[in-house]
């Protein structure tokens, strides 16, 4: 408008300004037919991905079939976030200079979404999306088809939780008022 500005005014201005992530109708939709369950007692241990440590994981993995068991494998590591009963059975496969990380008291989200969350972009972000905006540290995340898995610390659950729930419940208000 070619006038000066002043840095205050400005800031001031931004804090007021509001944000809507809510704006495609597309994933609005899968977010709204979301359902949250949450897995508490979680561990996770992050080991070094050599040949050893694969076939241990392979063995784990018959070993423990009814349990909560996502082993996650990137170019150099493997991660295998349990259900904490097996934690210390666990560690204790590995050698100690395998383990890059290890922690315990953990909890899962899983947001079991419709099938359209596989080609609909922005719906995972949306999930991410107020979770780190209040602070919230992921520590890890899985997406296993439509259900997508986070796993963050055991004090944090109920926010994260709350969040989540307030998440779909605003794109179900939102879809039901466009009607």
């Amino acid at each position: 408008m070619g006038r000066k500005v002043k840095l205050g005014a400005l800031v001031t201005a931004v804090k007021r300004a509001k944000v809507s992530y809510m704006t495609r109708p597309d994933y609005m939709k899968i977010v709204a037919e979301s359902i949250i369950s949450l897995r508490t007692d979680v561990a996770k241990i992050s080991v070094e991905k050599t040949k050893k440590t694969l076939e241990t994981a392979r063995k784990i993995l018959a070993k423990y079939p009814d349990v909560f068991l996502q082993v996650l494998e990137g170019t150099t590591t493997l991660t295998l976030i349990v259900d904490q009963r097996i934690f210390n059975d666990l560690r204790s496969t590995f050698t100690r200079e395998d383990i890059l990380d290890a922690k315990q008291n953990m909890a899962a989200l899983i947001v079991q979404s419709p099938r359209g969350i596989v080609e609909t972009p922005g719906c995972i972000a949306a999930l991410y999306i107020p979770i780190s905006r209040n602070g919230i540290n992921i520590e890890e995340t899985v997406s296993c088809f439509t259900e997508t898995i986070i796993v963050i610390r055991m004090e944090d659950v109920g926010r994260a939780f709350m969040l989540l729930n307030d998440l779909i419940s605003n794109a179900r208000t939102i879809l039901k008022s466009e009607r």
